[in-house]
């Protein structure tokens, strides 16, 4: 490997703005989701305490889903169309079919398998934008990026967790219908969300531009490729020796938690976590055993192996990243239920007073992501003056106290106070760890290194699912206000993680 490398030119502001347009859209695809999907599974007779499940489909998609498409896109390149950006089309296209279908869904099913096509849809075109910045920008410019990109997803959500009440009230589209049916102010909001989605993934696709392998490769000439690569059968050998250990403990783990669960007459969606962790055993048991049998050129030894390979930082921002997305699924998840029932005093998703409660929750989520948009831009000079660790720390700490703020309030305006907060620790979340991640990442591996950081994502939704149900039931009454503090805990947790990531360039 040489000790040199052709300094990555800097990029303009213009040329930064193309390559993250992208991400406007599909904000508006995750806002439509995240504000109106437990709306639809409710409305189609779906129960409050079993939503985590329904929205179960989405994440275990993703664990798959993700890692492929990383991979696949560190190995492609085509002289018109790039190496991330046939997958940017490939997912917009999917994604605006989704986004018709599920204000459409005439049963709760439907709505459940279209959830699982969406969800996966969106990340077949998000998880490649992020290694996009990556590949285009130099280190120094890579927090702008990022910085960009929240932005962007700011503005996105502002406009799509709104669109509920904008067609409502502004345009006098009823938000209100018949038992069983999604109110036409919903409908319109979906139409428009998968139009703008399309359109502005599509700018991107057109207007940004991509280093061919070989110009990328001599960027990156003093990058390491990873952490010890094999270098004989020997060396393969005993690499599948370690993940057969740690598949098989992994396997047991997951067992005996199964075997608990039963004991302690635990029923329900939490298996969904021990079977999950029985499943990724014995994925990596079999990928052990190829090794060791000289299977070593394999897409499925290398995705499992890169996994156990992770650079140290990106271990350390794991922690992180799983307490603050698992707070964002509490808040996501049960928002509209703890407001409608705690605030605007109704559960009944045929009520005006639901539906009122319903449209409020799109207007605090539109005030949060606002806020986050805003201030996309301030973090990078807070990380100037300070670092980016302390920085990603504050914003969590006022994430915390927004979250948890709502189980105290009982005025739907105080409300937008509380969202605040949590537009702080949102913004950061889309931007500082990534801006830390991508500076421990080989060039050669950074799709498929951001896909498996999107696992966790993924791994704190499946927890969510499995978990924060049940625990409502048996501590809180199924009083889902309670969510709200059990996410405010759960960012407090992922601050103090923070302090401990190592950040280098």
């Amino acid at each position: 490997m040489s000790n040199t490398a052709t300094p990555k030119p800097r990029l303009s502001f213009w040329e930064i703005w193309n390559m993250t347009f992208g991400f406007l859209g599909i904000q508006f695809g995750f806002a439509l989701q995240n504000a109106n999907v437990s709306r639809i599974f409710e409305t189609l007779g779906g129960a409050t305490d079993k939503l985590a499940v329904y929205w179960l489909a989405a994440p275990l998609t993703g664990l798959i889903v993700q890692p492929i498409v990383g991979y696949f896109s560190d190995r492609t390149w085509h002289p018109k169309w790039g190496r991330r950006r046939p997958y940017f089309a490939l997912g917009a296209v999917l994604s605006t079919i989704a986004l018709f279908l599920m204000p459409n869904s005439p049963a709760l099913f439907f709505a459940v398998g279209v959830l699982w096509i969406m969800d996966s849809s969106i990340n077949i075109s998000m998880e490649p934008f992020r290694a996009f910045v990556g590949d285009n920008l130099p280190a120094e410019q890579r927090t702008t990026g990022f910085a960009m990109q929240s932005f962007f997803i700011g503005v996105g959500a502002v406009v799509a967790s709104a669109l509920p009440w904008v067609f409502t009230n502004w345009m006098g589209i009823a938000n209100t219908a018949p038992e069983g049916q999604i109110p036409p102010s919903v409908k319109w909001s979906f139409y428009f969300g998968a139009t703008v989605f399309l359109s502005a993934v599509l700018w991107t696709v057109f207007r940004a531009k991509e280093y061919d392998p070989a110009t990328l490769a001599s960027f990156e000439g003093a990058t390491p490729e990873s952490e010890q690569e094999p270098a004989d059968a020997a060396d393969f050998a005993a690499r599948g020796a370690r993940q057969l250990k740690a598949g098989m403990i992994t396997f047991m783990i997951g067992a005996g938690l199964s075997l608990l669960l039963r004991y302690w007459n635990v029923a329900g969606e939490v298996y969904i976590l021990s079977f999950g962790l029985m499943a990724f055993g014995l994925l990596w048991v079999i990928s052990g055993l190829l090794q060791r049998n000289g299977v070593t050129n394999h897409g499925f030894v290398t995705i499992m192996s890169d996994f156990m390979s992770m650079p140290k930082a990106m271990k350390q921002l794991a922690v992180v990243q799983f307490f603050s997305w698992f707070a964002l699924f509490s808040m996501w998840i049960y928002t509209t239920s703890a407001v409608t029932s705690a605030v605007f005093g109704s559960s009944d998703p045929t009520s005006e007073a639901y539906n009122n409660g319903a449209d409020w929750v799109t207007v605090c989520f539109a005030v949060y992501n606002g806020v986050s948009a805003l201030v996309a831009f301030l973090l990078p000079v807070i990380a100037r003056y300070t670092n980016r660790k302390f920085t990603h720390a504050l914003a969590l700490l006022l994430g915390a106290a927004g979250l948890a703020s709502v189980y105290f309030i009982k005025d739907q305006n105080l409300l937008l106070l509380s969202m605040v907060g949590i537009g702080f620790a949102w913004s950061s979340i889309l931007s500082m760890p990534y801006a830390i991640l991508t500076g421990t990442l080989p060039a050669s591996k950074m799709g498929y290194y951001m896909g498996v950081f999107n696992f966790f994502i993924v791994i704190p939704q499946i927890v969510a699912a499995s978990v924060l149900g049940f625990i409502l039931r048996r501590l809180f009454d199924g009083e889902s206000v309670y969510a709200m503090l059990v996410g405010g805990a759960s960012f407090v947790v992922a601050a103090v993680v923070t302090f401990l990531v190592d950040d280098k360039n």
